[in-house]
Order: structure tokens, then sequence, then C-alpha cells
């Protein structure tokens, strides 16, 4: 299994603005390639258009308003411009497309749009769409106490929040905190001591880790195993690619223990007592920084969990099964296409998974819709090209895409063999386009990176007319 690039935004936020400055503008002042140029661009010895002592134009907005006005680029343009980049070795033999223009949801490139393929992380957008669609972007998830059966027991009520924050600074930005949970309920218990605490995880079923992942993937530092009460996605440092508690309810449960002052022997599983009094509730961040975060980090366990909340939002199981249930329900809802859905759990972590790419596209030309705010936050989570998150140490390079710097904004999915990207640009007209692309027999994974952000920057240079 391969990890998703490591992102450079975020805590780095200062760096990476500086960096995509400094690469916009020198983009600007070197080069600016349009049309089929932009292949030859990327493939060959780039083209200058540009005089010494000219003023380098400011670089572009990330993410510009989209302009109904610009011309539609053409199929067979678009054709010309990404079938040579699409045949790349490095992509092996396998890829599939589907480029389509956000304004009027017209499909301007295909390549097998509807065919099945493994999505890897690129799922994370169907997870946010649903849980966006069903939840709601200000819903927040709960984390509450109840008085148990005697004085002095307490029983944790999970409600399938992973980034419950233990570390001085949590991991998840705005994270509800075990300690300020633990200050609430000793505050309802004046005088009586905590002598039990039990840990109620009932809100989810079924077994924590997906089918289809990889032997490494609960200890291989990008996932862990997924159950309702977890604090920092169950990492035991705060990092990225921190290892991951084997239990991680019972270890959060131990850190509420000892929050509380109650030794560890003191935890033990079990179920809240019916009507039982509450004694204390965190809430997490809003469930639009929750998508937004899984989209930029490319945060698996976040992932499963916000599936959780589609399953539980829409009356089924909170399971991986009753998770990929509901999602597929919701698509039909929104009216998107679900022919090449076969999705397993919320992370991409799965080889069981599969999506075509036209149900992402689908899923992002709605997304841009006026009347689809709800689902807004797809595209504020999106990394940004040389920027942020998984996408900050790509375009950075003009042989690899650096010409569309700042310009694409998309998610990128990596299992070992597979490779895809999808996401939206604003191409040289002003035109706005989503695109997915998906590899799923490559051997080489930096090869095909570089490969995919090729096309991408070259859909962004293009006017394809």
């Amino acid at each position: 299994m391969s990890r998703e690039t490591p992102q450079r935004g975020g805590r780095a936020g200062l760096i990476g603005a500086v960096v995509a400055l400094v690469v916009a503008l020198a983009l600007a002042a070197t080069s600016v390639f349009a049309g089929s140029e932009i292949v030859h661009a990327l493939t060959g010895t780039p083209k200058a258009h540009w005089q010494a002592g000219t003023t380098p134009q400011a670089p572009p907005p990330v993410l510009e308003a989209m302009n109904a006005q610009a011309p539609i680029p053409t199929e067979s343009g678009v054709s010309a411009s990404l079938a040579p980049l699409l045949s790349a070795q490095a992509l092996g033999p396998h890829v599939t497309a589907s480029v389509v223009d956000v304004s009027t949801g017209q499909s301007i490139f295909s390549s097998e749009q509807d065919a099945a393929m493994i999505p890897a992380s690129t799922t994370k957008v169907v997870t946010a769409a649903t849980a966006l669609a069903t939840r709601g972007p200000a819903y927040r998830i709960q984390t509450r106490v109840v008085a148990g059966a005697q004085p002095g027991e307490v029983v944790i009520v999970a409600g399938g929040d992973p980034t419950l924050g233990v570390f001085p600074t949590s991991y998840y930005p705005g994270a509800a905190r075990i300690d300020d949970l633990a200050a609430q309920v000793k505050k309802a218990l004046g005088d009586t001591a905590p002598t039990k605490v039990t840990y109620d995880v009932s809100v989810f079923s079924g077994s924590g880790i997906g089918p289809g992942w990889d032997p490494d993937a609960t200890t291989g530092g990008s996932g862990a195993v997924i159950t309702p009460l977890m604090t920092e996605g169950g990492r035991t440092k705060p990092l990225k690619y921190s290892d991951r508690y084997a239990q991680p309810d019972q270890q959060a449960a131990q850190a509420f223990a000892k929050a509380l002052g109650a030794p560890a022997t003191a935890v033990v599983a079990g179920t809240a007592p019916q009507g039982a009094r509450e004694l204390g509730k965190v809430e997490s961040a809003p469930l639009a920084r929750m998508v937004e975060f899984m989209l930029q980090e490319s945060d698996n366990v976040l992932a499963d969990a916000l599936a959780r909340q589609v399953a539980l939002a829409k009356n089924q199981p909170a399971s991986f099964e009753g998770a990929a249930t509901a999602m597929k329900g919701v698509l039909q809802d929104l009216g998107l296409p679900v022919a090449g859905y076969g999705l397993v759990d919320g992370s991409g972590f799965s080889r069981n998974d599969r999506l075509s790419p036209a149900l992402l596209t689908g899923i992002l030309t709605l997304a841009a819709r006026a009347d689809q705010g709800d689902l807004h936050a797809i595209f504020s989570g999106l990394p940004v090209a040389a920027y942020s998150g998984t996408l900050a140490t790509r375009y950075v390079k003009s042989q690899e895409g650096g010409s569309a710097a700042g310009l694409v904004r998309a998610k990128t999915g990596t299992l070992t063999g597979v490779n895809s990207l999808t996401g939206i640009v604003v191409d040289a007209d002003g035109r706005t386009l989503a695109f997915a692309f998906m590899a799923d027999q490559t051997t080489n994974p930096n090869q095909a990176v570089i490969a995919l952000d090729r096309v991408a920057a070259a859909l962004a240079a293009c006017g394809c007319r």
C-alpha cells in the first residue's frame, strides 16, 4: 500500500504560500503555454513566450468564479491535447477519464468514463458529498457522558467522533477535547469520586477493519481500526503517519478515566442505562471543517468515520456495509450516475472499492451548482497544486505540470498499482472544468503521479478549440 504525498501546507501554511507565490510568479515570468503546445511543454523543452524586462503578471486566484461566457472547449480539441498524455507508458495499459464542463454538465472528453475502477483515495470525494448532503455542513458529532447505575459510575457514550483531542495541541483543528469533557463530568459529580468508567460504543457495528484492506492498513501509520470512540484518529503521537493504538476505543476511555482522576483499571466496555442523566457533552468541529481536513490530508480514519455518519443519517447500520449502502442511496437521491459504484469503505483503502470517472465528475459538477450550497465545502477542501495538502509537493517543476501551480484543485488517489486524480480547473479561456483520471495498472508510482499531473496541467492550459 502506498501513502499519499505528505502535505506541506496547514501548519506550514506560510512557507507553502510563499512557495506557491514564487512558483506562480516564476511561471508567469518564464513561459505561458496554450492549446496543443502544452503537450510539447510537458514532454520536451518548453517554448518561452516573454521578453526580458517584461513585468510578470500577478498569479491567478486559486479558484476563479465560473465564467459562463467563456468558450467551451471542443471534444476534438481536448482529445488532441489530452490523449497523447493519457497514453504515457507510466500510466500503464488501462486508463479511464472524464472531463465535464461544470456550467453545463456537458461531457467534453471521456475514455471508459462509466468503467468501475479502483479509486483509491478519490473515494473521499464521494464520502464528502454524501456526508455533507445528509448531515449538513454545520453538523457536529457529539460525545456524551451519562451517569451509571451506581453513584460514581459514569458512561462515556461514543457518537462516532474520531478527532477527540488529548495531545497538548490537538492534531485535528477545532476538535473537542477529552479534558474538557472530564472537567464537565467532575463538576457534575461534585463530591462524588468516579469509581467506574464504562465506554459505550454501540453506535457502530461490524468489523473495524474494512474488507479488502492491505495487511498494514491499521499498522503502517495511514489508518486505524475504526471505532466510534477515538482520540486523535487513534494516533500514539501528534504526527500524520503516527503508529495507531490497537484498541482505539479502550485507549480513549482510559484517557478519559485519567482526566477524571480514575485508574485505567476502572475502565470497562458496556452500554449506557436508558434515560441516564447527562453529566457532560462535547461536540466535534463542524462537519464542513472535518470534510475539508479529510480531503486536504487524505485522512483515512476520518473518512471512514464520516461514511458511518451517512449510514446513521439514513437509518442503516453504522458498519462498512451499511455506510456503503447508505452512500449509494444518497448518490441516487442526488441524481448521480451509480452504474460504476461499488464502494466497500469510505476511505478508498480497500482494493475491493470501485467507482467510475463519470461519478466523480458528476459529484463535482453538482457541488458547483448555486443551489447545492451544502456541498461547497468539497471545493474548499480539495488540495491546491503546489500549495496545500497532498498536492503541496506536486506541480512544482516545469516538466511535472508546474505550469498549473495554483490552478488545479484536486483529490489524489494512491495505492500500489493504482493512481487517480479528480478535481476542477479553470482553463486558459476561463472555463471551469471537472475532471477524473484513473489508472489501475501502474508499476512506477512516482512516474504515474507525474504523468497524471501533466494531464491536468494540459487541461488547465487548454483553450482546445
